[in-house]
């Protein structure tokens, strides 16, 4: 085990942890926001707009997000419009997150029972109203360990993003490999800055999942 490879090394995968940080935390971000619109779609039966929801999502889960990188980093050029590898990296993570998202948002809307919707409506309050006040609260509720765990599973795709130039701690490693073939060394940097990554945001979720059923349940 080459230790002074390992020191020499950190640095590097230290500046590609924090890119695949931010490509990972503004993916999940859109996704989020992406997903929820999508539910609400859904949950609302929008004539049409469900369609074209209900088509992405079966697209989007459908395909392998590899296929979905290689299209807007490959084949968008093609049609004129070129992207930076970071920029495809967000858009693809997003196109994937987001239906997952809204699954999960789509099943913790309908989990409300309906008829506090109308209880809300006949106090007055309008559509807009029932659903921010008194819906979504306890729809996050239900979906938060479905939310969380896609969160975590979206960090595990930027992975991928190597696959189009991206520099991430992937793109370093696999660099390396075909350089000084210090294939121990190498693995057991990118392990460690992964467990690095996912290790606090899996606890995180892990807690705040305890604290929504507590909040839930009043236990």
């Amino acid at each position: 085990m080459d230790m002074n490879f390992i020191l020499d090394s950190i640095p590097i995968y230290g500046k590609a942890a924090w890119l695949t940080l931010w490509t990972g935390a503004a993916g999940i971000i859109l996704s989020f926001v992406t997903g929820f619109i999508c539910a609400l779609v859904q949950y609302f039966k929008i004539p049409y707009a469900r369609r074209v929801v209900g088509m992405y999502i079966e697209l989007s889960r459908n395909t392998p997000l590899l296929i979905q990188l290689y299209f807007l980093y490959f084949g968008l050029p093609k049609l004129g419009v070129m992207l930076s590898g970071e920029t495809c990296a967000v858009i693809g993570l997003t196109f994937l997150g987001g239906s997952y998202m809204a699954e999960a948002i789509r099943s913790g809307l309908e989990s409300v029972e309906a008829i506090q919707f109308q209880s809300g409506l006949s106090l007055g309050l309008s559509k807009s109203q029932v659903t921010r006040y008194i819906i979504s609260p306890q729809a996050f509720l239900t979906a938060m360990p479905a939310l969380l765990a896609n969160a975590v599973f979206l960090i595990k795709e930027t992975s991928l993003f190597s696959a189009i130039a991206v520099k991430d701690l992937m793109f370093v490693a696999l660099y390396q490999l075909g350089n000084v073939y210090k294939t121990e060394e190498i693995f057991l940097i990118l392990i460690g800055f992964y467990l690095l990554i996912l290790l606090p945001l899996t606890i995180i979720a892990g807690i705040a999942e305890r604290r929504m059923q507590r909040v839930k349940y009043g236990v």
